[in-house]
């Protein structure tokens, strides 16, 4: 359970060391002589240490014993270059865990799991004396097209908030700082320099912010991010209001911000707006504006005091992961891998019970697809890891199967094909049609999809459709597995297949996870952390995205994914939250109950869920909140928690939920604050957005507080205030109009009027110094 009102950890972060202990390095530095240091520093070495060393390292003050701290890729495991560095994945790494990508973490909705997964990439960074891990990234899925939506959890900002959080709690509770990146509104790899993201308020705060909000109260990263991009045309390295007033003032964040590589180019306002350190070495480009905005008065020592400081905070936090000797668990971190991997598998589809199939019992299975003995794994670019091994799905189907079937394998296509191969397609018909039942692995190729451009497409490779119609009329009983870091197209062809699984991109130990679930060592639980839709142009942002001419208007607003379609009752081919299982579950005794009644409502929520079927199973409850009656346009439903049940075979669990009043609340930019709106809720427990099992009604009081009236408010504004809607009354009763009382579309007409225009009417029975002396009132 997820509660929306969640009491902030200590300053310091889960995990993170105390003055006592901090000690894990001679060169450690410790929290007692952070305000030493900063009294021995001479300008030029505080200077210095606001930029980067090198590529990857900050710059150390070897006289007084500051380290520099070795920051890495990371989000799906750990990227240390040894050698040669780039930030594309262009030279090899030191082997590491390869976990899923963070598209097939989030559809696990398992924030405990993502603690693990945390905890183990903190371990073998501190193996490797590496201080930062560069993740999680939780930009929202904007877009289905984003090139790097595999390194993004989610196109809800809840839910990626959660897990992010879960991630950061996990990371630094092994004493390695975690990097919430990228900060804010980076959904696009085109143009990612320079794009403005053109977002209104609201959209920012309800969707694009809430998930960092959520995840720096509740996990306290010890280091930030900044974006790339411009917001409203400012570059978000450069926004006081987003760095600063946002981000420390309202939210509590007290580590430090960095850039995104070559993420600045104007050194002196991103330190004046709250940017610490700039990565990588600018080779004294950073130094030299920070001096000259120094002499020019743009930007003053206290500013860069305060940088140093942080940067001297995180190295304290730090401290034990400079140690050398440190080690891990290689096969306990295989295992978690493939854990991970098994729970991250969405099965969107098993008609006709095909699967699990049985490794002991019937004819020969066909494994068909490039991807089965190469598997597609891990996102290209900056989150390329070295896996320490490396699992494929064919043999793990051959070591499972054990001899007692026959296993048949095809390529059918190898994966940067550009049209059919026929000798190819040829051999995988003849396998598919000699077997019993035929698994076809399917998916994007690393061409196209990767940081540094979009998708242009939601198709898969021609080549592999070509070949799916070819094998799927030799066989019926077909199997595919999908490896890919955002979503496709499966509407055209998911009619001809009975059984779906979306795989991501596995890590290094889908093979043997992949081949679990396939026979039924394992049963699926994952759970679509994104809509897919039917067509590109059903989806929220097409035809604003990704922008021209240096921007992108965020067009959509705040109907984002599920809220979009939903909304808009649009079909998809699967929606948010969907995901089967080899068992059923069934939902009951759903009640709510309404324990404060305030302009900060807290809402308790209760629902039984019961395992009703043969096998052990996980289901995730989700509870969604809507809103039938408001002042502005908002979604059909929102998520406003959710919870996961591990249930063995007629076991039962009653689940508890909290909603505090954000799950209530909408960003009233009038207001420019949070404001619940009092009247009818209905509270919606569900297997999906479009799978809802239970619901219940409540009635709540919210905020009562009135808007103030102004020269600009309308008629109809002044009638409904408390204090001066009776004066106006009076006035208007009686008058030639009347009508805007008693005529519903006079009242539609001229009530919507200024009132202050309204008193230029020849006969209007309030006068303009009236209006002026109310409003003094």
């Amino acid at each position: 359970m997820t509660p929306n009102n969640t009491a902030r950890p200590d300053r310091r972060g889960p995990g993170a060391p105390t003055p006592a202990t901090n000690t894990g390095h001679p060169q450690a530095v410790g929290f007692e002589r952070i305000d030493q240091l900063l009294a021995e520093l001479t300008q030029d070495e505080k200077l210095a240490m606001l930029d980067g060393l090198d590529f990857w390292r900050t710059q150390p003050v070897e006289r007084l014993g500051i380290p520099a701290l070795m920051l890495t890729d990371g989000p799906a495991g750990l990227r240390k270059q040894a050698g040669a560095a780039d930030h594309l994945g262009l030279h090899r790494s030191v082997p590491a865990t390869c976990f899923p990508a963070a598209a097939g973490l989030a559809s696990s909705w398992d924030t405990a799991l993502l603690h693990e997964v945390g905890q183990a990439l903190g371990q073998e960074a501190r193996t490797e004396q590496v201080a930062v891990v560069l993740g999680p990234g939780l930009n929202i899925k904007r877009s289905p097209l984003c090139g790097r939506n595999f390194e993004y959890f989610s196109e809800d900002p809840l839910l990626a908030g959660e897990l992010a959080g879960a991630m950061v709690r996990g990371i630094q509770s092994e004493g390695v700082a975690a990097c919430l990146k990228h900060f804010a509104a980076n959904n696009q790899e085109t143009d990612r320099m320079r794009v403005s993201a053109d977002v209104t308020q609201r959209a920012l705060r309800e969707i694009y912010l809430a998930g960092f909000e959520r995840a720096v109260t509740t996990g306290q990263p010890w280091t930030v991010m900044a974006a790339y991009n411009r917001i409203n045309g400012t570059y978000a390295a450069r926004s006081r209001w987003l760095l600063t007033s946002l981000l420390r003032d309202d939210w509590g964040f007290d580590g430090l911000v960095m850039s995104d590589w070559g993420g600045t180019d104007n050194r002196a306002a991103d330190l004046k707006a709250g940017l610490d350190l700039e990565m990588p070495s600018s080779s004294g480009a950073g130094q030299r504006a920070v001096r000259e905005g120094l002499h020019q008065g743009r930007v003053t020592m206290p500013d860069a005091d305060r940088a140093v400081r942080r940067l001297l905070w995180l190295s304290a936090r730090t401290g034990q992961a400079a140690g050398p000797g440190q080690t891990y668990d290689e096969a306990a971190h295989q295992a978690l891998a493939k854990k991970a991997a098994i729970r991250s598998v969405v099965l969107l589809k098993n008609e006709g019970g095909l699967l699990p199939l049985d490794p002991a019992a019937g004819g020969p299975i066909a494994v068909i697809g490039d991807f089965a003995r190469h598997p597609r794994y891990q996102g290209a670019g900056s989150s390329a890891v070295n896996p320490t091994q490396l699992d494929n799905a064919l043999d793990s189907i051959i070591e499972v199967v054990d001899g007692r079937r026959e296993v048949f394998f095809a390529a059918g296509f190898l994966a940067e094909d550009l049209a059919p191969n026929p000798d190819l397609v040829s051999q995988a018909v003849d396998a598919a049609r000699s077997s019993e039942v035929a698994i076809v692995f399917l998916g994007l190729p690393p061409s196209d999809e990767s940081e540094g451009f979009d998708r242009t497409s939601l198709e898969l490779p021609a080549p592999q459709l070509e070949l799916l119609e070819q094998v799927a009329g030799g066989n019926a009983n077909l199997a595919v597995v999908l490896s890919n870091g955002g979503v496709v197209n499966v509407a055209s062809w998911h009619g001809q297949v009975p059984a779906i699984a979306e795989g991501w991109l596995l890590g290094q130990a889908g093979g043997s996870a992949t081949a679990d679930l396939l026979f039924g060592r394992a049963a699926p639980s994952g759970k679509l952390a994104e809509s897919i839709p039917r067509r590109l142009e059903d989806t929220p942002a097409f035809g604003n995205f990704p922008g021209e001419r240096g921007h992108v208007l965020y067009g959509e607003g705040v109907m984002v994914g599920y809220r979009w379609y939903d909304t808009r009752r649009v079909p998809v081919a699967y929606p948010f939250g969907h995901g089967l299982s080899y068992t059923t579950f069934d939902y009951s005794a759903l009640t709510v109950t309404v324990l404060e009644d305030s302009a900060r409502p807290s809402v308790e929520v209760r629902v039984t869920v019961r395992n009703s079927g043969r096998v052990a199973g996980r289901e995730v409850a989700q509870i969604y909140v809507h809103d039938p009656v408001a002042s502005v346009l908002r979604p059909e439903q929102e998520l406003r928690d959710f919870a996961v049940a591990e249930l063995a075979p007629g076991e039962s669990q009653e689940l508890v939920f909290v909603l505090g009043a954000r799950a209530f609340a909408f960003w009233d930019t009038g207001l420019d604050r949070w404001f619940v709106e009092g009247g009818r809720f209905e509270i919606r427990c569900g297997a999906s957005s479009r799978d809802i099992r239970a619901a219940a009604t409540i009635q709540l009081l919210g905020d009562q507080l009135r808007r103030p009236l102004s020269v600009d408010s309308t008629a109809n504004e002044w009638l409904a205030d408390a204090r001066r809607g009776p004066w106006l009354l009076g006035k208007l009763e009686g008058s030639a109009f009347q009508g805007i009382l008693d005529d519903p579309a006079v009242a539609a007409l001229m009530g919507s009027m200024p009132l202050i225009r309204l008193t230029r009417f020849a006969g209007f029975p309030v006068a303009e110094p009236d209006v002026a002396v109310q409003l003094l009132a």
